[in-house]
């Protein structure tokens, strides 16, 4: 007896010693990352040299802002790997003729080259400049102390409550955040709409994490993903305003999601399994409502399409018109996706796997035309845990099919 315990309990052991090893080790990179980091951005300024001037020649390729008259106009000058980036106002970019500019460099702290349009340069401005470009080129450092810091707590949260996950479904989650950690680094993303790319990689971490988690949740037929869920919405809220950029997942979000989270959780907690409290009673859809819901997806599709690519919104997400037209197209469908995957989750069909299947597809596609690659592991998560998850509800469907009291409510 005490041999069969000690065989199963040292095992145990050893695994935990190996995940606070790992969590240390993560705290200390992520502390030593920003440490690093901050002492490189934070270095002050208190003399200028100047170097030369150079004859920069402007990158047409990255604008597009036709029509755009709130919007403040980034405009890239190049001399081979020299840049230099000029914000103007829409009235002052749309008189704008010159292809070429003078652009003046100038040498700062640890021999950092700053770019500016004038001569007379103070040291506010030098300032902003120089922490702006040690930002973008120590980005990577700082992904990966925030990447860290996801992966501290997707590893605590296997840890504390390892009971709860299967194995497989522990190694499954972590192995999609340390993708999205080396995605993160390998392809850090530009500033947008005055905000850093650096903000923006966390929110995109902090996403998949979120989204992966509550993911893992449906699939076990846990009523919890919901409490998740909630997370999710508001990551997703702040991602939408900070970008200026899929609004019809934005409003979706706010009037539906959010509310959809609240009263699914309240409705799962009413059709616990009998044998297992932490189950609940799932189901399958009949064949007529199927045809009733792509109807109402195409539907949704056309007309909130339509009103969205006829409204007035700047943004320098994107330098091209009728990509951000497709973007929104792509967008009012994968939203409509949504929905009735939202309604599915609610009614606790097995269909809501099939429809994570085209959502996943369909916000793939953005984000590749977006260049958010890392969002591309979140998708990689859908697609894997989606199949585990279908097959999961199916097995438990096929084993309670005597069972006729699967209730909508």
């Amino acid at each position: 007896m005490n041999t069969f315990f000690q065989k199963n309990i040292e095992p145990n052991k050893k695994v935990r010693t190996i995940e606070i090893f790992v969590l240390i080790l993560l705290i200390i990179g992520s502390l030593a990352s920003y440490g690093w980091g901050l002492s490189k951005v934070n270095t002050q300024v208190e003399e200028l040299t100047y170097v030369q001037s150079v004859e920069m020649t402007r990158d047409t390729s990255l604008e597009d802002y036709d029509g755009e008259e709130n919007a403040m106009c980034d405009v890239t000058y190049r001399n081979g790997d020299q840049t230099m980036v000029i914000t103007y106002p829409y009235e002052e970019y749309e008189q704008l003729d010159a292809q070429t500019i003078t652009a003046y460099e100038f040498k700062g702290p640890n021999d950092t080259n700053l770019y500016f349009d004038h001569q007379d340069v103070s040291l506010s401005q030098a300032q902003y400049a120089y922490e702006q470009t040690i930002a973008n080129e120590t980005m990577p450092v700082f992904n990966f102390a925030n990447a860290a810091v996801i992966l501290v707590l997707s590893v605590l949260i296997m840890m504390l409550f390892s009971r709860q996950f299967t194995t497989y479904e522990k190694s499954w989650f972590l192995s999609i955040m340390v993708l999205a950690t080396i995605f993160s680094v390998l392809f850090p993303e530009e500033s947008a709409n005055g905000i850093n790319g650096i903000l923006i990689m966390w929110l995109y971490l902090l996403d998949t994490f979120l989204n992966i988690l509550c993911e893992l949740l449906i699939s076990k037929q846990s009523r919890y993903n919901f409490l998740v869920s909630v997370l999710v919405e508001i990551t997703e809220i702040v991602m939408s305003l900070v970008l200026m950029y899929r609004f019809a997942t934005l409003a979706t979000t706010l009037l539906f999601w959010l509310p959809i989270d609240i009263i699914s959780y309240i409705n799962w907690s009413r059709h616990k399994d009998q044998q297992e409290d932490e189950l609940t009673v799932v189901r399958r859809l009949k064949g007529w409502q199927e045809v009733l819901v792509i109807a109402g997806i195409v539907i949704w599709t056309v007309v909130v399409g339509y009103l969205i690519s006829g409204l007035d919104i700047a943004t320098d997400f994107y330098h091209n018109q009728s990509l951000e037209t497709a973007i929104i197209y792509i967008d009012a469908c994968a939203s409509a996706v949504g929905i009735a995957n939202g309604l599915f989750i609610f009614f606790r069909f097995r269909e809501q796997w099939i429809a994570w299947y085209i959502c996943a597809a369909l916000e793939a596609v953005i984000n590749v035309i977006s260049g958010q690659y890392v969002l591309l592991i979140l998708k990689l998560g859908y697609f894997t845990n989606t199949t585990y998850g279908y097959i999961k509800w199916s097995q438990y469907i096929k084993s309670h099919q005597e069972e006729k009291k699967l209730s909508i409510f």
